[in-house]
């Protein structure tokens, strides 16, 4: 049993501790000091506490490990408390179980020994909070009904590509629509299209999504083509353009798909902004949910990415956090911290020792995952970096950005290998080759240029049809 169970099973009455009773202090673990805040205004939930809870709490308290039948996802369930009645009583944070235990001024200790404690700042933080009543977050988070139309014509973005495993097809993500085309010549093969789609008012819709076609991936032994949506993720077979099946609803867009190297896995992510991450795993054969991460980041997620090995997974987002779980479990493994802006995309290298992320701040940053630090910073881009992708076994990475460029690094020492210009519009989206022979880069206007090995000019453009 880990320490995260055996903590809450005694602290909300699921289990007797054997000897000392409960107020007294952990043995051989010290209680953590109270820094003084200078701060005026309120402490609030959403923006101070929340995030807090998120980092430190939600594993073992929320989605479906829920131990000591404590729920901290929202603020709703937390102040319902666990199995023994409130954790927190508003007014009084001495009095309070959550902030004792949190403290190590009551056994057993929260977190475990095993994870990080707060720091005496985010103690602080929650003592202020509780003692100026535990408030709920500032704003109802009331999410208005969206009626979704179909983008205008004028309105055709890519936001994904993805090569097939044996290097034949590139699929497109441009506007609500799904092409595949012939990599080498690229000549347009067919639309995957969802017979069922109509408007509002019942008109048909010729479309993979009636929205913007948002994320998508294909499996790695090209048997699926999995495409996200507004609040919706398609499953297709990728041989014959049928629909596998729809998974919904989802609180918001789908902006990130991956499968996992074996095929049986696939991960969606997204969140509302501002408000909310959310990371769902699902199973490809059945499509049963293996497990929703509550709150996996504070807002939405905008990449995700499993290790070669198929153990673990990372994910970014809009809070400038990078982390990493631990799969199956769900367990949070590790986060890396020093993007200034949104989280944009995360990859893994070949070897599960190294992550690269892209950040809106514009530049992408090398993570070593073992020492969990920082390894350098690639700086080059002039505006937010949209996607990084490392290419198969090499420390090579291809990366895409509103600059109007795409450019190839080495991980290993931060070197720039080249530089792919002429892009007319921003850059949204970019898909390599393992053996790097391959690459397709497309954004805001539409079409999809492909180069060859190291060419410097594209070898075939896709345009928008007209």
């Amino acid at each position: 049993m880990n320490g995260c169970m055996i903590s809450l099973l005694v602290a909300f009455g699921l289990a007797v501790p054997a000897a000392d009773p409960p107020a007294a202090a952990p043995v051989g673990v010290p209680p953590i000091k109270i820094v003084a805040l200078n701060r005026k205004e309120p402490v609030l939930y959403d923006k101070d506490i929340e995030p807090i809870f998120v980092n430190k709490c939600a594993f073992c308290h929320s989605g479906n490990i829920k131990e000591g039948k404590l729920d901290m996802a929202t603020h709703e369930t937390l102040m319902k408390g666990g199995k023994k009645g409130p954790s927190i009583i508003p007014g009084k944070a001495d009095e309070s179980i959550l902030y004792k235990l949190s403290a190590k001024v009551m056994r057993p200790a929260m977190p475990p020994k095993s994870e990080d404690p707060l720091t005496p700042e985010e103690l602080a933080l929650i003592k202020l909070w509780i003692d100026q009543g535990a408030k709920a977050p500032s704003a109802a988070r009331i999410r208005p009904k969206i009626v979704l139309t179909p983008p205008p014509s004028s309105v055709h973005p890519v936001r994904a590509l993805a090569f097939s495993p044996d290097k034949g097809t590139l699929a497109i993500a441009r506007g609500n629509q799904v092409l595949l085309h012939d990599a080498a010549s690229a000549v347009f093969l067919r639309a995957f299209t969802d017979p069922t789609l109509k408007t509002a008012d019942g008109k048909p819709v010729v479309a993979a999504h009636i929205g913007l076609v948002e994320s998508m991936a294909i499996s790695p032994d090209g048997r699926y083509l999995a495409t996200g949506s507004f609040q919706e993720l398609i499953l297709w077979d990728f041989r014959t353009g049928r629909i596998v099946r729809k998974v919904a609803p989802f609180t918001d867009r789908v902006v990130a798909l991956a499968f996992s190297p074996d095929g049986k896995l696939l991960v969606a992510a997204g969140g509302a902004p501002t408000e909310d991450g959310e990371v769902r795993l699902l199973e490809v054969a059945t499509g049963k949910p293996l497990f929703d991460l509550k709150s996996p980041h504070s807002d939405t997620v905008f990449g995700v990415a499993f290790s070669a090995d198929g153990k673990m997974l990372a994910t970014c987002g809009a809070d400038k956090f990078v982390k990493t779980w631990e799969i199956p479990s769900g367990k949070a493994l590790k986060s890396f911290e020093g993007h200034t802006h949104h989280v944009l995309d995360v990859s893994w290298k070949a070897d599960g020792k190294t992550l690269a992320s892209a950040g809106a701040d514009g530049v992408i940053k090398i993570w070593n995952f073992e020492a969990g630090e920082q390894a350098r910073t690639l700086a080059g881009h002039t505006k937010q970096v949209s996607r990084v992708a490392f290419v198969g076994t090499t420390p090579n990475i291809a990366t895409c950005s509103g600059d109007l460029t795409v450019r190839v690094w080495n991980a290993d020492n931060g070197g720039a290998q080249r530089t792919l210009t002429g892009f007319p519009d921003y850059l949204h989206a970019l898909a390599v080759t393992a053996d790097g022979t391959l690459l397709a880069a497309a954004g805001e206007d539409g079409a999809v240029r492909i180069y060859v090995g190291t060419a410097a000019q594209p070898t075939k453009v896709i345009p928008v049809p007209q």
